[in-house]
């Protein structure tokens, strides 16, 4: 249950009229009815705010009275699927009294007087704002310290989220600058409270004074098409060059006829499933009609790939369940289309192609783990207090600098090219799409690879650089033996502090890799099976750092270094074992959904997979591959090892988003006790 709450507190909009006659809070309310909530109340001070929101069960979604927006933005705000707690931002010009703010990589990090920010002003905040449950106790505290006239401003010395309460500007009690809500957003974000950042874009949202500012917002808001506006809101704001300019042209055309239709994102993303793998199929099968048949399905699979988060974007149509499904399923499709490209190049005599395969889908994994922490780091950096200007300098410092005129210059050659260099995910299918239709499967792998391993190496060295400069520790602040995936050998293996846990998974790395050069090079595979015990134990080498301090400038690191650790002993293993390469490719397949499960809780602040422990963890894998390669049935371990760990994933997706939601929904509407009643 969604409660809204109109602040009526501080502010002289409390009185003006619409033009339709209409008090202007009550039109307020009637917005935050349309856009979703279940009841409206009016607060008139910040300790009755503070008060409902101690006995609030549900997210409160908060305005002052001066806001004059379309109902959308409202809309938009109730259903962020960003974060639990987003407030509404603005670039109108800053008012005295008017909570300015400083946004980064879309948090809200900074929020106070527009001098107090130090000309680090970003926008300025919409006077409304959404606060998540678990926000709900600090919202309580900040709204009664700003209520006393005592603000909490953090701290500039000691650890992150160390706060100290000074005297608000201009007196105590409820005469403190500002109107309540700012005050409440300013001491929100003061008490360390994680908040994301919702602008309007094309929609239309200002904060009135008098009865002209409030003529011209509403002749504003007229101006726009509402409905119009969202289509278009729909894209994202800032996509890759293919996506925006080879996709998001038309694709709103088909998002709204999928509307029409009452499709919902997530069958359009079984639909692009379906395309992609009728592409893969058409690969393997080969011949020039193939070929192009299949590029054309790849192009329309990865429209409506886009086409699933535009739709949901206009439906407001989130859930938990559809971001973590449109993740894996994007992985999924790609890796299909891997292993139609590999069949086909083995199918037509032209190589090695499920050995192209593997390597691709290993490296793009490998970097997709890199690309999911160091946006964790960015994120942690971000919310962190800006060191003073000429203190620190260095490569890094202009990197950084340099990185943000690029972004900010939209539109540019630099901006494009730093887009496009990173080989995202629309220029990877643009590019099998091309050179699939153009040239053949072998070609297409060969680009893919090439382009891919360039674009690690540019992404890695500068981000490298970048985190030895930021010098911010993100696995210490998760739960570094999950992401690690760590099984019970590797957390009962004493700690080697002094190398560092990073150092430590690099060496795991090595023993598997040279094992893998070996068996390529040489004629007889098979007699390296002596050797598997040897690499066995240098991969070991990596749960030695499972039990250390996870806080050096590049232990993000760490978990991508695993995960290329486990992914080239199994592939060495079946080499050894002379395994087709299907069934490697297969196995290693079901270890990228295990660990993309994971990322993908992390981005979307899941808890663990339910059955996380009956994964073994990496070490227990590897272990279990190794005896099953020294006993000469390496085929049949990669089989049995996989199909477990792929019914094991079956059964924990159903666990936790079916059965568990569906006990916990039971207990909530089933009585309590005999005879007793249901639980409000």
């Amino acid at each position: 249950m969604t409660l809204a709450i109109v602040l009526a507190a501080g502010t002289a909009a409390a009185g003006l009229t619409t033009s339709t006659g209409e008090p202007l809070t009550e039109r307020l309310a009637a917005q935050l009815r349309r856009a979703g909530a279940d009841e409206v109340r009016f607060a008139g001070d910040l300790d009755e705010l503070a008060a409902l929101a101690d006995a609030a069960d549900g997210p409160l979604l908060i305005t002052g009275t001066d806001l004059v927006a379309h109902t959308a933005v409202l809309r938009h705000l109730a259903t962020s699927p960003v974060g639990p707690t987003v407030a509404l931002v603005l670039t109108d010009p800053p008012v005295p009294g008017r909570t300015a703010v400083r946004e980064e990589r879309g948090q809200v990090v900074d929020a106070g007087p527009l001098d107090a920010l130090d000309g680090d002003a970003t926008g300025v905040f919409g006077g409304a704002l959404r606060v998540g449950v678990d926000d709900l106790p600090t919202l309580a505290a900040a709204a009664r310290a700003a209520a006393s006239g005592v603000l909490p401003v953090a701290a500039p010395i000691g650890p992150v989220g160390d706060v100290a309460p000074l005297p608000a500007a201009g007196g105590a009690g409820h005469g403190g600058p500002g109107s309540a809500v700012d005050r409440l957003v300013a001491g929100l974000a003061a008490l360390g409270t994680l908040i994301f950042a919702q602008r309007v874009r094309l929609l239309v949202a200002h904060r009135v004074a008098d009865a002209s500012g409030l003529a011209a917002a509403e002749a504003a808001v007229t101006a726009v098409d509402e409905d119009r506006a969202e289509l278009r809101l729909s894209v994202k704001e800032k996509d890759d060059f293919f996506s925006t300019y080879f996709v998001s042209t038309w694709s709103p055309y088909v998002v709204r006829l999928s509307a029409r239709l009452r499709l919902t994102p997530t069958g359009v993303t079984a639909i692009s499933v379906l395309f992609a793998l009728a592409a893969a199929v058409l690969f393997g099968v080969g011949g020039r009609p193939a070929l192009v048949g299949g590029a054309v399905l790849l192009y329309l699979g990865f429209v409506l790939d886009c086409v699933d988060g535009q739709l949901a974007r206009y439906t407001r149509h989130f859930s938990a369940w559809g971001g973590w499904l449109d993740t894996m399923a994007d992985r999924a499709k790609e890796y299909l289309v891997y292993a139609g490209l590999g069949f086909g190049v083995s199918h037509a005599g032209l190589g090695n192609g499920w050995a192209l395969a593997i390597a691709a889908m290993t490296l793009q994994t490998v970097r997709h783990m890199t690309d999911t922490w160091y946006g964790v780091l960015h994120d942690e950096a971000a919310r962190r207090p800006r060191v003073a200007a000429g203190a620190s300098g260095g490569i890094g410092d202009r990197l950084n600098a340099a990185s943000t005129r690029v972004q900010a210059d939209t539109g540019s050659v630099s901006y494009w090219l730093k887009r496009t260099v990173v080989f995202p995910i629309g220029e990877r299918w643009a590019l099998i799409a091309v050179t699939v239709a153009l040239f053949n499967p072998l070609v297409s792998l060969i680009a893919v690879l090439v382009w891919g391993v360039l674009a690690f190496a540019y992404t890695g060295a500068l981000r490298t650089l970048r985190a030895r400069w930021m010098w911010v520790p993100v696995l210490d602040t998760v739960d570094a033996t999950l992401h690690r995936d760590d099984g019970p050998l590797a957390r009962r293996l004493p700690v080697v502090r002094p190398m560092g846990p990073l150092t430590l998974a690099v060496i795991a790395a090595l023993g598997p890799a040279v094992l893998l050069v070996v068996a390529l090079l040489g004629d007889a595979p098979d007699g390296l099976r002596w050797a598997v015990p040897v690499a066995l134990v240098v991969l070991l080498a990596g749960g030695l750092g499972a039990g250390a301090a996870h806080n050096g400038p590049l232990d993000w690191l760490v978990p991508a270094a695993l995960r290329a650790a486990e992914y080239l002993f199994a592939i060495a293993v079946g080499v050894v074992g002379e395994v087709p390469g299907w069934l490697i490719f297969g196995y290693v397949l079901v270890l990228t959904v295990h660990h993309y499960d994971l990322t993908a809780r992390l981005e979307k602040r899941q808890a663990a997979p339910p059955l996380h422990a009956a994964t073994l963890g990496w070490d227990g894998r590897s272990v279990l591959l190794a005896l099953a390669a020294i006993v000469g049935v390496a085929g049949i371990g990669l089989a049995t090892l996989g199909a477990y760990l792929l019914v094991v994933f079956v059964v924990s997706v159903v666990l936790a988003w079916f059965v568990r939601p569906a006990r916990s929904a039971r207990a909530f509407v089933a009585p309590v006790g005999a005879g007793g009643a249901a639980p409000r």
